[in-house]
């Protein structure tokens, strides 16, 4: 019995770690012309790999879809639009769509906007892409421990679109139409 119980209490400290390094569910939205633009995403944690996440041979490089990154982890993160948007000079119909990054290039990620929805994040089908915008790279002031996403107003119908993790800051301007 007392094997049994050391063993069950083993498994949830596990389950709780576990937990702990990915924050499934997390979402973030802004209204802008009373339009709600809108991320669901899972936030991995840096969990102890600074300076080893981005990269070739960095975590993600070992992903099948390098230099392709789900831009989160487990499920493809989601973007809602209530609204047709300029994102970055794409031109983004309303609608439901998938967030993929390309981070081949350090330097300059490009924001990946992909017609399929619902698909795992190791699932990417370059078909699918209505297309790609250029970011604006930067790094945050302290290391960033958990993926965030931000979307922010910038007064009359503009907004900006920020991730931050790690040793990075990426973002991209949108307009609402």
């Amino acid at each position: 019995m007392k094997t049994i119980l050391i063993s069950a209490g083993v498994l949830l400290a596990a389950a709780s770690l576990a937990c702990a390094e990915t924050k499934s569910g997390q979402t973030e939205s802004v209204a802008i012309g009373g339009k709600t633009i809108g991320i669901k995403y899972s936030a991995p944690a840096v969990n102890g790999r600074v300076g080893k996440l981005f990269g070739k041979d960095g975590k993600i490089g070992s992903d099948a879809t390098y230099p392709v990154w789900r831009a989160g982890a487990n499920t493809a993160t989601a973007i809602h639009t209530d609204a047709d948007v300029d994102l970055g000079g794409l031109a983004v119909p309303k609608g439901d769509y998938s967030l993929y990054i390309d981070v081949g290039n350090p330097a300059s990620w490009e924001l990946i906007i992909n017609k399929q929805t619902g698909q795992s994040g190791m699932t990417y089908d370059a078909k699918q892409e209505l297309g790609r915008v250029k970011m604006t790279m930067g790094k945050p002031a302290a290391m960033v421990e958990q993926l965030k996403y931000t979307l922010s107003s910038a007064g009359g119908n503009k907004g900006n679109l920020q991730l931050a993790w790690e040793n990075v800051v990426a973002s991209v301007n949108f307009t609402v139409k």
